[in-house]
């Protein structure tokens, strides 16, 4: 049983929410993948490692997804090409950014481009646990929103 205050999968008791993560890392991405399907409902359904496979699954009518997670520095391309053709092309899904460059000037230009949330990969992890729960449950407040 989780500790008080640790989101699980119980305490979001909706569908998955279909996600697509763009990430060039193995490691961060496959630790990322079961953390995320872990504790809230989340189901993985396609990923990338570069910007060109990302905006090509993301173009594809038939891959419906509610939520996509997108590095900024990426193998080839980058985040910020995805998320500029996402925002077209990834119809009603929210697009969040989970980088080790979440600086200001970062963070403005994600939002310019489209971008949801923006999440720092070192620090704010159970931030992004907790949107994804909130996606889940229909609850679209932003987790520091109170703050």
């Amino acid at each position: 049983m989780p500790e008080s205050g640790a989101p699980s999968a119980t305490l979001f008791p909706m569908l998955p929410l279909k996600t697509f993560v763009v990430e060039d890392s193995p490691v961060i991405r496959d630790n990322l993948i079961a953390t995320l399907e872990e504790l809230v409902p989340v189901a993985v359904i396609g990923t990338a490692e570069d910007e060109a496979t990302a905006v090509e699954w993301l173009g594809h009518t038939e891959h419906r997804v509610d939520l996509v997670i997108i590095d900024i520095f990426l193998k080839r391309g980058s985040g910020l090409g995805v998320l500029r053709n996402a925002s077209g092309s990834a119809r009603g899904a929210k697009l969040v950014v989970l980088s080790n460059y979440a600086t200001p000037d970062m963070r403005r230009k994600c939002l310019e481009l489209g971008a949801d949330e923006v999440f720092d990969k070192s620090d704010e992890i159970d931030a992004l646990i907790q949107y994804c729960g909130r996606l889940a449950t229909g609850d679209p407040a932003r987790p520091g929103a109170a703050n």
